[in-house]
């Protein structure tokens, strides 16, 4: 059975490693939109239809994350822990796709919940030919269908985390 493309979040602040994903999704010819945002807080923000992305009849709901680690405002580990704290983002899939060769990163990465820890490859070759095995793989994995990843319609303003914010 196809399965419908679906969005691709790409938390990443490096503009090198966002034009090379670009590029590597065109020359795979992915089928999933790809959004890009620059920081963990909007990496948030998104997810959670914040500031720019309150829109919700608009914003599709991301369907995987890939999340660096090294980015301003927040990193990735904090947007990790972030989701995996939440009941409405918590099955979110979420790829660390990062230069950090550190076995803490990595260590914690996993602890956290995330669902693959990928150091990006040196040169675009090899970065999109990682590109396109992340694709393939998730074409092929059985996500549940009985719930969305998350369900905007359940949150009331006041229970949506704000990050720094108890």
């Amino acid at each position: 059975m196809k399965k419908d493309p679906f969005l691709v979040l790409m938390a990443e602040d490096d503009e090198h490693d966002i034009v090379a994903t670009k590029r590597a999704w065109k020359k795979h010819h992915i089928a999933n939109p790809l959004h890009i945002v620059n920081d963990g807080e909007e990496c948030l923000d998104f997810l959670y239809h914040r500031g720019k992305y309150e829109d919700q009849d608009t914003l599709p709901q991301a369907g995987i994350l890939l999340l660096d680690i090294k980015m301003p405002r927040m990193d990735g580990l904090a947007v990790l822990e972030y989701i995996r704290n939440d009941g409405h983002l918590r099955r979110l899939p979420v790829i660390m796709l990062t230069t950090s060769k550190d076995e803490e990163d990595r260590l914690r990465s996993y602890n956290l919940g995330a669902n693959a820890y990928i150091v990006k490859p040196v040169g675009f070759n090899n970065f999109s030919e990682s590109v396109r095995a992340i694709n393939l793989f998730w074409q092929l994995v059985e996500l549940p269908e009985s719930e969305p990843w998350y369900d905007l319609s359940a949150w009331s303003p006041l229970r949506i985390p704000t990050p720094g914010v108890a």
